[in-house]
């Protein structure tokens, strides 16, 4: 049993022993595939960083490349640019240089001019002290000789030149004329385009002009006639301007006399219609017109007082008061305008228990002085208050005539009735409209100054103030004189007038002789 117990454990131990044996050549086996397969997996690892480690150094040197490419590129741009910037500073420094080498050498130039220039005005000083000296002695020893002083010989002397001048002044006149006949137009059309552009009363040619409609263009040959004749005539007669241009059927009257515009117009219209057109029948006819425009005159006086209710009105008054009808102040008909003075007066009257017909006859006659205030010296009030007085009209009127313009004290009630009706008739905003007054003022001007001279028949202001048209006195005035009083009326006009551009002045002077074959 023992031995048997003994051999069981001695083959358990041995079972043992070898089991153990070969668990440890087990474990010996597995550890050998372990650092087999460790192995294996680490030369793969090896291998594979190896292949990342030149791939990266791949890509870091394709990065480099690039890099470096890029950089060489905005380098070299930079480059070019700072060149060309170097070469444009370059050659504006040696502009520089230029200019500044050009300066001194202009420098110098004006230093040497500028000593040059010094010493010829001490040379020109000293010849002018010597030129004085050299005078005075030639003014002593002429003064010894001639026997007179120096103040009695330029008597002398200025004496005998304006006689001469006199003389040769016209013909002088005439021959720088004909000198300046060649340039002439060229300086008249700037002339006239200075005039034009300086000229701003456009609405003056409104209240200027009248147009006549002719039935065809052919008759504007017939009324300037043969060399101008026809139409010379009539503008002597009438004392307007008349404008046969390119406008269709049509000729155009300027004057800034609405009475002379209107005779005008009658007697043009009447030779239109009979055809018979040379001077001797346009002066008929100009005077038959002249003649029915102061019988309409007189009648628009009378529908005048008719509207009113005044009576016992001397005729004169009667016809300066038509006179109205053609006369305009601030825009306004001054025939209307007394109309509705006298319509207003005669309502404020009849409000404060005043006479009426009074006060209407006051409204209508308180601006009668400008029917001749082209022709008279003095405010229109005035004028107006000296007519009323001459032709019988009341202490009243002629008061309130005067005193309407605060000229002079009123004296009843009446006078202060027309001055505020007349504001009140006459008030209306805008400077235009006094420009116009004071246009039509410097056109009567210029007549004045015309008919001033001697010898001058009649004058007329046409071309809406750019000319002054003299007739003189053929008996009185001969050619050379004319060119005289010509420049003389210029100089006066120059002196007295304020005007945009400049004005022509033409001296007329017409011989006619006139036999009768029996």
């Amino acid at each position: 049993m023992l031995t048997t117990v003994m051999i069981a454990l001695a083959a358990g131990l041995a079972g043992l022993g070898l089991g153990y044996g070969l668990r440890v050549i087990q474990n010996r086996h597995q550890v050998t595939d372990s650092q087999r397969s460790a192995d294996r997996i680490l030369s793969e690892a090896r291998r594979e960083a190896e292949n990342l480690l030149k791939e990266a150094r791949l890509q870091a040197k394709a990065d480099l490349l690039k890099d470096r490419e890029e950089f060489e590129n905005s380098t070299k741009s930079r480059r070019e640019e700072l060149a060309a910037l170097e070469g444009r500073i370059a050659q504006r420094e040696s502009n520089l240089d230029r200019k500044v080498a050009l300066i001194d050498k202009k420098e110098r130039g004006v230093d040497q001019k500028q000593q040059d220039l010094e010493k010829v005005e001490k040379d020109l000083a000293q010849k002018a002290t010597e030129l004085t000296r050299m005078q005075e002695e030639e003014r002593e020893r002429l003064q010894r000789v001639a026997g007179m002083t120096q103040a009695e010989a330029r008597q002398v002397l200025m004496s005998r030149i304006e006689a001469e001048v006199h003389n040769e002044s016209a013909g002088l006149v005439r021959r720088l004329q004909e000198d300046a006949r060649e340039t002439a137009e060229r300086e008249a059309q700037k002339i006239v385009a200075l005039a034009v552009q300086r000229y701003a009363a456009g609405h003056a040619c409104e209240r200027m002009t009248s147009t006549v409609a002719l039935p065809s263009d052919d008759l504007k040959g017939r009324i300037i006639g043969r060399d101008g004749r026809n139409i010379r005539a009539l503008e002597a007669a009438t004392g307007v301007n008349l404008l046969v241009d390119d406008t269709p059927e049509a000729v155009v009257i300027s004057c800034f006399d609405p009475v002379r515009r209107e005779i005008a117009r009658m007697a043009l219209e009447r030779l239109i219609l009979d055809g018979r057109i040379h001077p001797g029948r346009i002066e008929e006819v100009v005077e038959k017109a002249r003649a029915e425009l102061e019988d309409a005159l007189r009648l628009a006086g009378e529908e005048a007082l008719y509207m009113v209710g005044a009576q016992g009105v001397d005729p004169e008054l009667v016809r300066l008061l038509g006179r109205l009808k053609f006369r305009t102040s601030y825009s306004q008909n001054v025939l209307m305008h007394s109309l509705e003075t006298a319509q207003l007066m005669g309502v404020m009257a009849s409000e404060l228990n005043l006479d009426s017909l009074l006060a209407k006859r006051i409204g209508l006659f308180h601006d009668i002085g400008k029917a001749l205030d082209h022709e008279v010296e003095g405010a229109h009030a005035t004028i107006g208050a000296d007519l009323l007085k001459r032709y019988g009209e009341s202490a009243v009127v002629v008061n309130a005539a005067a005193a309407h313009h605060q000229d002079v004290p009123a004296e009843s009630l009446y006078a202060v009735l027309a001055s505020a009706a007349d504001a009140i008739s006459g008030s209306r905003p805008g400077a235009r409209i006094e420009t116009t007054e004071i246009y039509i003022k410097r056109i009567e001007k210029l007549e004045t100054i015309a008919d001033s001279f001697p010898g001058v028949d009649k004058s007329y202001a046409i071309q809406a103030g750019r000319e002054v048209r003299v007739v003189v006195l053929p008996e009185k005035i001969d050619d050379n004189a004319a060119m005289v009083l010509a420049r003389n009326i210029s100089k006066k006009i120059e002196q007295d007038v304020q005007y945009p551009g400049q004005i022509r002045v033409v001296v007329v002077r017409e011989t006619r002789a006139v036999e009768y074959a029996r």
